[in-house]
């Protein structure tokens, strides 16, 4: 992740899941978020505050997030996806 994006991340509320969803055209989303869901290679995982460092790569489906109690959803036909310290950070073709 940028050093920049990291910095303004790691000055917000510590329990909050930050999820930053970039396409090479645009940011789709970046955000606070409760849970996020998304649509890895061996199967759909789910992503809470406080999970383990992983790395995946994506496939066609749905990244399912939750913001303010909205379930929300953004379609992807591939990429990957970076979890640590919090920060969610999904690379993706649309």
């Amino acid at each position: 992740m940028l050093p920049a994006i990291r910095n303004k991340v790691s000055m917000e509320h510590h329990e909050d899941l930050h999820l930053i969803v970039v396409s090479p055209e645009s940011t789709l989303f970046d955000g606070k978020v409760e849970i996020v869901t998304l649509p890895g290679e061996l199967g759909s995982f789910s992503v809470l505050y406080d999970h383990a460092p992983l790395i995946s790569s994506l496939i066609k489906g749905e990244i399912k997030y939750t913001e303010d109690e909205l379930e929300k959803s953004i379609g992807i036909s591939s990429g990957f996806v970076e979890v640590r310290d919090n920060i969610v950070s999904a690379c993706v073709e649309i």
